[in-house]
């Protein structure tokens, strides 16, 4: 889990947040990283820290096959092989199924679940090359609980889950694994905007943590430190696992 020297890896959705926090721990510890985001920005300054020819910057849409297919050639041509592919990128609108219209609906399957089905089928040939593969997809609490104002989003990442788990049996004659990580409340620019929206951050906190055993919010980092365990080869029989990093809170 240390040394990830010679790894190449793709983290989608890694403008912010946790893809972010994932793409630069990967970097930290020694792998090329494509970060991928349909967003601009500066990446957090990656690209000046760890160097252009380690931190590569590519804009990615997520939902359109031909983009995956260009990052697929672009990997190809650099590296001829893929180690690590984290699945990152998703929306998450509220919404019940009396007010969820179908073309928000779309949106978000598209987004969160249509996405990890083409990064896994266009990348897939680049995985095979690798000595020791790994698929990490992000699915959420909300993949294994719902919620009633949740229709789309919960259907996406229940979605997520189950793909996770049929690539893992079809990955596992190539020796790739794939396994799905299941975030509760992370402090996020999302979430930084409710708890904004909501007024008062105390009592914000107090209601994102009412149904969460270790009474917290989580970071970033306590994700990505799952996602860097299932990169590395510290967890070489691991495979088609949901791995829920969420205070306890699918325990309620």
């Amino acid at each position: 889990m240390d040394d990830l020297a010679g790894k190449v890896a793709v983290v989608t959705g890694a403008a912010q947040g946790i893809g972010l926090t994932v793409a630069k721990e990967l970097l930290a510890k020694g792998a090329k990283v494509y970060l991928a985001d349909i967003e601009g920005g500066d990446f957090g300054g990656v690209a000046e820290t760890y160097g252009v020819d380690k931190a590569i910057i590519v804009k990615l849409d997520v939902t359109i096959p031909e983009s995956w297919s260009a990052l697929h050639d672009t990997i190809e041509g650099d590296c001829g092989h893929l180690d690590i592919l984290v699945n990152n990128a998703g929306i998450s609108p509220a919404g019940s199924i009396e007010s969820t219209d179908f073309e928000l609906w779309r949106k978000v399957i598209s987004v969160n679940l249509d996405s990890v089905f083409l990064g896994c089928n266009t990348l897939l040939p680049l995985l095979k090359k690798s000595s020791s593969a790994s698929i990490i997809n992000l699915s959420s609490l909300m993949g294994i609980k719902s919620d009633a104002n949740l229709a789309a989003y919960s259907a996406s990442k229940g979605g997520v889950r189950l793909l996770t788990k049929s690539i893992a049996l079809h990955g596992a004659q190539f020796k790739i694994r794939c396994n799905s990580v299941h975030p509760g409340g992370v402090r996020t620019r999302m979430l930084d905007e409710f708890i904004k929206t909501f007024g008062d951050e105390e009592e914000a906190i107090k209601l994102i943590t009412a149904n969460v055993p270790l009474a917290t919010v989580g970071e970033p980092e306590d994700i990505s430190n799952m996602i860097l365990f299932l990169a590395s080869d510290a967890s070489k029989w691991i495979t088609g696992a949901e791995m829920c990093v969420d205070g306890g809170a699918t325990l309620v």
